[in-house]
């Protein structure tokens, strides 16, 4: 008898860059077949000005065309320098470059974990990266890169820090420690939708703050019971090639003819210098950056935008200086914590080694500019056809015909709003489109609007880290593919099968934190209550 021989099929693995440019042909493809069936829907947006309900038709706009590509082509470049990732990740880098290369990163970390177990730094990073939604997205472009050098310094995996980072900032969204910029955007528009019900309702900044403080604890703890307990198993140890374990043997050997002891000793006490200056100038560029969010004193206030009333939209409102330039700041504090400890250590000769030591830190830099590059053109094209406002404005009136109420509806809507998420991921582009159904629709079943609000800030956590339609996704993938020791690229999917496990069990944590809090009637700010 034949044996049949069993048919095998080669496994394709597409680049990162590969795949967003055949994403963008396959939405630009989608997009023109939809515009044929003249695919379209509509939503209620509430008039600012007259406080009444308009109705908003949107319609799919097909890019597949000679249209599609003038678009696509004559706008690159526009696309590539206004994907706003970039600029703030670079801003960034810049500052972080000058610490690496000073050693005062390696140095810091050394000594400030020597005595902390991994399960408490990987708690403080992903608290860390929780409460950072208090000024937009600043946690991905300063946290995903510090956390590979974490890792990495404590001898553990790079890639599972850039994970923990991503996945803290992506699903703890919703969840921080003060009222901050999300205040800023969504409470305004829930006023809004809660006056088509009650005129006189009004709902304040401080709201959701207990709710929010217990959140931040809450996702933070599981979070790290998913990255010690699954991520760590599912990622691996981190793989170190022989021309580095050869060069470390190397440089032992070196030390041990060089008088290892006596070396180790003046190691130490350069680097307590450092330290000691590196603090020394922190506290400084500290006390000048809170000099200069405090009102009406001598010189203070330059990052208020002093044109807003209320402090708290003088510190986060659209216009404040301090969330414009918050990347900005962090980058000198980094930079003056840098030169401070190279003075100390002498880990630096001249202002020429200085840029040479801090541009081996950003050699990959290029590797990013160009995925970010294709990410932002698919992107771009993505949010031009129309699509996912479509999408979300289908689920809005899917949750307009609910006819559950009590619990049932609240956890209906909830994970409504979080599939929203994975096509829309702005969080006033999305709650302006659904609060005029969401907001309405449970206070008729007694749940407050303060309480509709924060179930919002719930779902659109829940799902944000899983699309690579976030616009810092790329920079998650990138430095994965940055530390990546694989000869393979880790791919779009492989890096949203890092992020999956966090993805549902984070999503049943909110799920539990709102059923909670609802079925307790626990507070959730100061004298507001989930029910009305």
């Amino acid at each position: 008898m034949l044996k049949k021989r069993k048919i095998k099929f080669k496994k394709i693995t597409l680049h990162p860059i590969t795949s967003f440019i055949l994403m963008t042909l396959g939405v630009m493809i989608l997009s023109s077949i939809f515009s044929i069936f003249e695919l379209q829907a509509s939503y209620s947006k509430i008039n600012p000005a007259t406080v009444e309900l308009e109705n908003v038709i949107v319609a799919v706009e097909g890019m597949f065309n000679f249209e599609g590509f003038k678009f696509l082509i004559s706008n690159a470049a526009k696309n590539f320098v206004s994907f706003t990732p970039l600029s703030t990740l670079l801003i960034g880098l810049i500052g972080l470059s000058v610490a690496h290369a000073s050693g005062f990163i390696d140095a810091f970390i050394k000594r400030g974990t020597l005595h902390i177990n991994n399960k408490t730094i990987t708690f403080i990073l992903i608290f860390i990266a929780t409460i950072s939604s208090i000024i937009n997205e600043v946690g991905y472009v300063i946290l995903i890169p510090l956390s590979a050098l974490v890792f990495l310094a404590n001898g553990r995996n790079p890639l599972l820090g850039i994970t923990a980072s991503f996945c803290g900032v992506a699903f703890g969204y919703g969840a921080t420690i003060f009222a901050g910029s999300a205040e800023i955007s969504l409470v305004p528009i829930t006023n809004q939708a809660a006056y088509l019900i009650d005129s006189g309702f009004h709902v304040s900044m401080l709201s959701n703050l207990i709710a929010i403080i217990v959140s931040s604890i809450v996702v933070s703890v599981v979070g790290t019971f998913i990255v010690e307990n699954i991520l760590l198993k599912k990622i691996g140890k981190y793989k170190i090639n022989e021309e580095e374990l050869l060069g470390e043997t190397r440089e032992i050997k070196i030390e041990l003819v060089e008088a290892e002891e006596q070396k180790r000793l003046e190691v130490e006490t350069r680097e307590k210098k450092g330290l000691k200056n590196a603090f020394i100038a922190a506290m400084i560029v500290l006390v000048l950056f809170i000099y200069m969010i405090i009102p009406n004193l001598p010189g203070s206030g330059l990052l208020l935008d002093m044109n807003e009333y209320a402090y708290i939209n003088q510190l986060f409102g659209p216009n404040s200086y301090l969330q414009d330039g918050f990347t900005y700041l962090v980058s000198v504090l980094f930079f003056a914590t840098g030169i401070a400890y190279a003075m100390g250590a002498k880990t630096i000769k001249n202002d020429k080694d200085l840029v040479e030591k801090a541009s081996i830190y950003l050699k990959d830099v290029g590797y990013l500019v160009a995925l970010i590059f294709f990410a932002a053109q698919f992107i771009a094209v993505f949010k031009k056809t129309n699509i996912g406002t479509i999408i979300v404005a289908f689920i809005s009136n899917i949750i307009k015909n609910i006819s559950f109420s009590g619990l049932p509806l609240i956890i209906g809507v909830l994970v409504l709003i979080a599939v929203s998420g994975l096509f829309v991921t702005t969080q006033s582009a999305k709650w302006t489109i659904l609060s005029p159904v969401v907001v309405p629709l449970l206070m008729q079943s007694n749940v407050s609007p303060q309480f509709a609000q924060f179930i919002f800030r719930a779902g659109d956590s829940m799902a944000k880290g899983i699309t690579p339609i976030l616009a810092y996704f790329v920079i998650y993938l990138g430095y994965l593919n940055i530390y990546n020791k694989d000869k393979e690229p880790i791919t779009i999917r492989k890096a949203l099968s890092f992020v999956s496990p966090y993805c549902l069990i984070i999503s049943i944590t909110w799920i539990l934190i709102v059923a909670l809090l609802y079925i307790v009637g626990f507070p959730i700010g100061p004298g507001i209550y989930p029910s009305l």
